[in-house]
C-alpha cells in the first residue's frame, strides 16, 4: 500500500483518506512482517497524506480469529495489539480512529459470525455496520482540517 500511495491517493487529491490495512500482512502474505513494521507502514503513509494537505483517518484492522488460507496463524491476539498501536498513535497526533473492531468482533476476538463468508472479509452485512462508522470518521477528519 505505501507503494502505490502516491498514485491510489495522492494523485487523486481527496480531502481525506481512510486507512485501513494489517491483516495480510498479519496473514504474511507478501512475506513476514512485525507488528511494528505494519504500523510504521501505516505511520508513513499517514505522514505522506498530511505532508499533501490530506485529512486521514487511521482505521482498525477487522477481527479474524484465524485465516482459511494460513490456518494456525492465531491472529487475534495480534490484531488487538495492532489496534492497539495504531489508536495510540492516532491519539498523540490528533488522527481520527476508526473503531471497526469493536463494532465486529465476537467473544474470541474474532469476527462476529454472520458479519463475514470467511471469518476475515466482511460481506454486506458487516458493510453494514461499517459504511455508518466511516462516514462518521470522515465527517470528524474533514472538521479537524
Amino acid at each position: 500500500m505505501v507503494l502505490r500511495f502516491q498514485q491510489d491517493v495522492i494523485d487523486l487529491k481527496p480531502k481525506v483518506v481512510v486507512i485501513l490495512a494489517g491483516t495480510n500482512d498479519i496473514a504474511g502474505n507478501t512475506g513476514p512482517m512485525t507488528l511494528e513494521q505494519t504500523r510504521d507502514n501505516i505511520i508513513a503513509m499517514t505522514q505522506l497524506a498530511k505532508a499533501n494537505g490530506i485529512s486521514v483517518v487511521i482505521s482498525s484492522v477487522i477481527p479474524a480469529f484465524d485465516y482459511p488460507w494460513k490456518p494456525g496463524l492465531e491472529p487475534a491476539g495480534k490484531i488487538v495489539a495492532l489496534n492497539k498501536m495504531l489508536k495510540e498513535y492516532a491519539s498523540k497526533n490528533k488522527i481520527v480512529y476508526l473503531d471497526y473492531f469493536a463494532a465486529m468482533a465476537d467473544e474470541r476476538n474474532g469476527l462476529r459470525k454472520g458479519l463475514g463468508d470467511d471469518g476475515v472479509h466482511p460481506n454486506a452485512e458487516g458493510y453494514k455496520i461499517m459504511a455508518p462508522l466511516a462516514e462518521k470518521a470522515i465527517a470528524e477528519a474533514l472538521k479537524k482540517k
